[in-house]
């Protein structure tokens, strides 16, 4: 069976520079087993989460005065870090996660 593609929704949010709009495909604190078992409220101590890109920016402004496009689009799944650069944000209802490029550590294919 062909895996679905899920779509982002329209935020009406523009990232700045190389900041992401990210949509945790996983909610925070809760585990999952090898199975897809979901444990709530398991505290698994990882720092990285999976996401739906939702939103990107324009890209950063090199020394050199050149634009650097964010090598990610929107509708990409992403593994990313959450840190003290990573603002949780609600959006239209949803938790989101805004961040800088350099947080997102791969793209799903």
């Amino acid at each position: 069976m062909a895996k679905k593609k899920i779509q982002p929704k329209q935020t009406g949010i523009v990232p700045l520079g190389d900041r992401v709009l990210i949509k945790p495909l996983e909610a925070k604190g809760e585990a999952t087993t090898a199975s897809g078992i979901i444990l709530p409220g398991k505290d698994t101590n990882e720092k990285h989460e999976r996401g739906l890109v939702v939103a990107v920016g324009q890209g950063r402004i090199s020394a050199e005065g050149k634009r650097v496009a964010v090598e990610v689009k929107k509708g990409d799944t992403v593994w990313f870090k959450r840190g003290y650069d990573a603002d949780e944000v609600k959006v239209k209802g949803e938790d989101l996660v805004l961040t800088s490029e350099g947080n997102i550590l791969a793209i799903e294919r």
